[in-house]
């Protein structure tokens, strides 16, 4: 673990709700039943609005015929292995037509680079399904640094967040008998040597917070029961979590613990030699890394009189000195186009991702130690422009980097460098999953409500007719920092841009495109920049006659789910289809269902009446009204989700057949947040959604 991510520390009743509009009278919520997930009625409820949706979709001709191309571009034997450098392997998780649930498998680094890797499989997930008869779905390892001799590997049953931890030898290739084993919780584990774990997990009554993850880490030793472990960090019940962790480098490891304390913010600790505890001095918004006996930052808010956006670097043996600002260097500080994507590092480098515009560049910096004050020295890596950047793998013991370059039309491209400063070697190229022939990706602003100039990419014939008739997808996000960047997708470029549709992405406020203050201006009571940014995005879409209220359908998943859900309430003129993914709905009671109690620091809290005020204003389940004219909404959802509670689907399916609203409504019984547990299960959804635009859009 290199690298503190709150989105991975951390990414659920009363009887009375608002009805629709600001000042609404309280009244009885009549959907209460449906909060319950596998409850017999609502899986029944469940049941039969599948069976009418498939009843519509599942002889349609663009379903089959899509369900039957996305299966083949998941399933092809020539996709780009995203692997991982670990250990002196690359480990890579596949699935295909043969390992429906996936295998874990390895190659050393010289043999990844060759066409047809010789793979090693180290755990085969369906015969391990299939032996121990559980439907098994893996989440991920976490290895034994830095030779990964033993990992935890998380396997979820049904695809939530909630997995059981089993030790695992990755010399024998065999789970440890009487290892280290965790049952199925939420947890996080970390090593902390080869005999210890550091463990966040459900420890019993009251060891979780409100949120429903760890409220307290402990130190646990091989051979030892669990309930024996020592306590090094406790929360308080209104923390989002709280857990230990080591960052390890060649230099040597470093032992850290946290109180997460809201979504955005992490009260973090340097745990000396001594078992003393050292608070890290940086805004706890930062996000931290370790490099060479020095803890680097990216700024979320300003820090003696650095800006916000900022990576800096301070001596871990100045973290208590006075003045700290003559102690704290600036690796790299972005301009008003610009933002730090994601920061990684090697043995000897520290490589800093940015998007510029919202296109991507990969940036080196080589550390100076020979002043007194550290100096950093810059340059940037030789990779293609205009398109995403992403760093796959690096190895903090070497200095090999995995990389790929993708845009909206070019497939992606996976590099190796031996050094960031060296050539890249192009090892893999993934093959065209469709006929871009005569298309083209362009920038476009819109300007929103407020003024507020809004990029977004379009996809379109190079010799687009301007006459309004052109079926059009929008997409967006808008939270929690994510940066929707250029991308290469097999299963859209098929679906839709080859016959015939457009594909637009809008880079709206409340993601991180252009930094920490894009975010912050769609928080809590600003979240209405957010809507108003996405509308102005369509409005400009139809007032250039790219597209027309008929032809323009709109998709989001997650806080996008609650991102179209309100533009559709909202604006549902402007819109003729509204493809509603996993999506959070009911905002006067996300609190109190699945882990919606950690994401108040986004949204607000709806027990505090000044922002109930301002909730209750957009969300999407509360506004509805009976007769309206609103777009026939496609809700998908998954009955494992156990991130965002499958209820806020279905709840605002049954209160819109209930005001008269056409609604199609799909959820699976297992996948989690992914509403997707393999490439089967995927590539139906996706073909029900596309077959659902088409009917709609064309």
């Amino acid at each position: 673990m290199n690298c503190i991510n709150l989105k991975t520390i951390v990414l659920c009743l009363a009887l009375m709700v608002t009805s629709a509009g600001l000042g609404a009278q309280t009244v009885e919520d009549p959907y209460l039943w449906l909060e319950n997930a596998t409850e017999v009625k609502a899986v029944e409820w469940v049941m039969a609005h599948d069976t009418a949706t498939m009843r519509v979709f599942g002889n349609d001709p663009n379903f089959l015929t899509i369900e039957s191309e996305v299966l083949g571009i998941l399933n092809a034997r020539d996709r780009i292995p995203n692997g991982v450098i670990e250990g002196g392997y690359v480990y890579d998780f596949w699935q295909d037509s043969v390992h429906i649930k996936g295998i874990l498998r390895r190659a050393t680094l010289d043999e990844y680079q060759k066409p047809e890797p010789a793979w090693e499989t180290v755990l085969d997930i369906d015969k391990l399904s299939a032996d121990e008869g559980r439907a098994y779905v893996y989440k991920s390892t976490t290895s034994l640094f830095p030779d990964k001799s033993r990992g935890m590997i998380a396997l979820s049953l049904g695809g939530g967040d909630a997995v059981i931890q089993r030790e695992f030898d990755f010399t024998t290739r065999t789970f440890v008998e009487n290892g280290f084993y965790l049952p199925e919780a939420k947890s996080e584990v970390c090593w902390y040597d080869a005999n210890t774990l550091l463990v966040a997990t459900d420890f019993g009554p009251g060891s979780l917070t409100e949120s429903g993850y760890p409220r307290i880490g402990k130190m646990w030793t091989r051979g030892t029961p669990l309930e024996g472990a020592k306590t090094v960090i406790e929360g308080e019940m209104s923390d989002v979590a709280a857990g230990a962790f080591v960052l390890t480098r060649p230099e040597g490891n470093r032992f850290f613990c946290y109180r997460q304390t809201d979504f955005w913010n992490l009260q973090l600790w340097l745990i000396d030699s001594d078992g003393g505890r050292i608070e890290i001095p940086f805004p706890k918004d930062s996000e931290v890394r370790l490099f060479k006996n020095r803890l680097l930052a990216l700024l979320n808010s300003e820090w003696l009189d650095i800006p916000e956006g900022s990576l800096v670097a301070l001596k871990i043996a100045d973290l208590g000195a006075s003045d700290l600002r003559s102690k704290a260097t600036i690796v790299f500080q972005p301009d008003e186009t610009s933002t730090v994507d994601a920061v990684n590092t090697t043995r000897d480098y520290v490589i800093v991702s940015i998007l510029r515009n919202v296109r991507g560049k990969a940036l080196y910096f080589v550390l100076d130690e020979s002043a007194a004050t550290d100096r950093w020295i810059e340059a940037q890596m030789a990779l293609p422009d205009m398109g995403a950047i992403s760093i796959k793998s690096v190895d903090d013991h070497t200095n090999v980097v995995l990389v790929t370059y993708a845009d909206f039309l070019t497939p992606t491209k996976l590099y190796c460098f031996d050094d960031p400063g060296g050539t890249a070697k192009e090892i893999r190229s993934l093959p065209p999953r469709f006929d871009a022939a005569g298309l083209k990706a362009e920038q476009h602003f819109a300007v929103s409500s407020d003024g507020t100039s809004i990029p977004y990419f379009l996809i379109s014939r190079a010799d687009l007719k301007l006459d309004g008739s052109n079926p059009t997808l929008l997409y967006g996000y808008g939270g929690f920092r994510d940066k929707e960047t250029p991308f290469y997708s097999g299963s859209i470029g098929k679906a839709w841009l080859e016959r015939g549709g457009f594909f637009a992405l809008a880079n709206i406020r409340g993601g991180g495109e252009f930094g920490p203050r894009w975010h912050k201006a769609g928080l809590l009571e600003n979240r209405q920049k957010v809507f108003d940014d996405f509308i102005a995005v369509a409005e400009d879409l139809i007032a250039r006659k790219v597209t027309s209220r008929q032809h323009l359908g709109i998709e989001g998943g997650s806080n996008g789910g609650l991102l179209v859900g309100a533009v559709f309430v909202q604006r549902p003129e402007l819109f003729n289809a509204v493809v509603c993914q996993v999506p959070l709905l009911d905002m006067i009671r996300y609190t109190k269902i699945g882990a919606g109690a950690s994401w108040v620091a986004e949204y607000g809290d709806p027990e505090i009446p000044e922002q109930k005020a301002f909730i209750e204003k957009y969300s999407p389940y509360q506004n509805l009204k009976p007769g309206v004219k609103y777009p026939e909404v496609f809700l998908v959802t998954s009955m494992t989700d156990d991130r965002v509670h499958p209820a806020h689907a279905r709840k605002m399916a049954a209160r819109m057949e209930e005001m008269g609203h056409k609604v199609y409504y799909w959820e699976e019984t297992t996948g989690g947040h992914g509403a997707s547990t393999n490439n089967l299960q995927k590539a139906h959804r996706i073909a029900l959604e596309y077959a659902y635009l088409w009917k709609k859009l064309k």
